[in-house]
């Protein structure tokens, strides 16, 4: 069950005995030599395949990498809904494009626009591009009224795909504003998974470090495994390690004794939503790293298209954090770790506060300082320039 609100006790709950749903092989070897060739620069995160009126939704099941190359093919609403919440698609853009076809698949059922974006809607409470593209659907629908069904969906389709190709265009822009933060020799730590998986392409907080590489920089990254489903050992070092980007994997609780060693110049992640303020929600354990990063005096910095910013908040404060299956935790891909009956909490984001953020980098410029006048002023932006000529 999924629980949306502030982090109370109310949301500590004990663990089921059934195994969780996130239900990886506990063991595994890497891709066999037929699943290496789609790798990482060659694989979709998502497509559509066919008509608007006949095609359907397919999606790279995130939850079988590093060891599996297989898709899901969603043809109903239901199967878009059932693989945002599954995490076989995941990242905040990702959803989005995922939740904007997944309004055509609905439409051709019901018919109803309204009732099918607000059933959406209710798949992940944190990601702020997901109500984005929602809205952009239900306005699609609305400006354009259709006199019949097939001209309704042609319609939806349609915007459904130019989300799809502006995401691609802005992680482009994304690696191209931010090159220039990745210098030869450095070390830079991630966290999570920001990268071409998480987006239609390029990603955010790992598009200027493909970049950088493309231009031939030579770097380490380093690679918070993110506990409790391990995003960045199964699929940022997978992106990396594929791209051949050096890339070194830790576990979360060594952060701080790898900065204290001098290895960090940079910590560089994504967001999935973004307050007025500059308050930022991301992947649980983020605002841990801000506070080491503070006091190692390394640039935090935040990577983001301009769709997950919510300006209609003031601050973090407001953000909903989703509380995940406990079974996330207690029962690590299949495999009890935990006593039965232990109560668990299982937030999957926190919010860092502007204050320890450095700057944020969009496609429309960097953001710096992260105060709420300077992000108007960069959203505000029409023009967007390439910062690598």
């Amino acid at each position: 069950m999924q629980v949306i609100g502030k982090y109370k006790g109310s949301n500590v709950r004990s663990a089921s005995t059934e195994p969780h749903p996130f239900n990886l092989p506990p063991t595994g070897g890497p891709c066999t030599p037929e699943t290496a060739a789609l790798n990482a620069m060659t694989v979709s995160t998502l497509e559509w395949i066919g008509s608007p009126g006949e095609g359907f939704l397919r999606l790279l099941d995130q939850t079988k990498l590093p060891n599996e190359v297989a898709f899901r093919d969603c043809h109903a609403v239901e199967e878009v809904w059932e693989a945002i919440k599954s995490l076989q698609v995941r990242g905040a853009p990702a959803i989005g494009i995922a939740a904007a076809y997944g309004v055509v698949l609905g439409v051709r059922t019901s018919g109803d626009v309204r009732s099918v974006c607000a059933y959406l809607a209710k798949s992940r409470p944190t990601a702020v591009n997901l109500f984005w593209a929602l809205d952009r659907m239900q306005q699609a629908a609305e400006r354009e009224p259709a006199d019949d069904r097939i001209a309704m969906i042609a319609r939806l389709w349609r915007e459904a795909n130019q989300i799809h190709q502006d995401d691609a265009q802005t992680g482009r822009r994304i690696a191209e504003q931010g090159v220039h933060i990745i210098e030869d020799g450095m070390g830079v730590l991630t966290h999570c998974n920001a990268g071409a998986l998480a987006t239609a392409a390029w990603g955010t907080a790992l598009a200027p470090i493909f970049l950088a590489h493309e231009h031939g920089k030579r770097f380490t990254v380093y690679v918070d495994e993110t506990r409790p489903l391990l995003q960045g050992a199964r699929l940022t070092a997978w992106e990396l390690t594929q791209r051949g980007i050096d890339t070194v994997l830790l576990c979360d609780s060594m952060a701080g004794h790898v900065m204290s060693q001098g290895k960090i110049q940079r910590v560089i992640v994504g967001a999935d939503r973004i307050a007025a303020n500059g308050d930022t929600a991301n992947k649980i354990g983020t605002y841990s790293l801000a506070v080491l990063a503070q006091a190692h005096d390394i640039p935090l910095i935040i990577a983001a298209p301009s769709s997950s910013f919510d300006r209609a908040l003031p601050d973090g404060q407001r953000i909903p954090i989703e509380v995940r299956d406990p079974r996330e935790v207690t029962h690590g891909f299949g495999l009890r770790t935990a006593p039965e009956g232990v109560r668990v909490y299982n937030p999957a984001f926190d919010v860092t506060p502007a204050s320890l953020i450095h700057a944020i980098l969009t496609e429309k410029g960097l953001i710096q300082p992260v105060t709420s006048t300077m992000i108007a002023e960069v959203l505000s932006k029409k023009e967007i320039s390439n910062a690598s000529s």
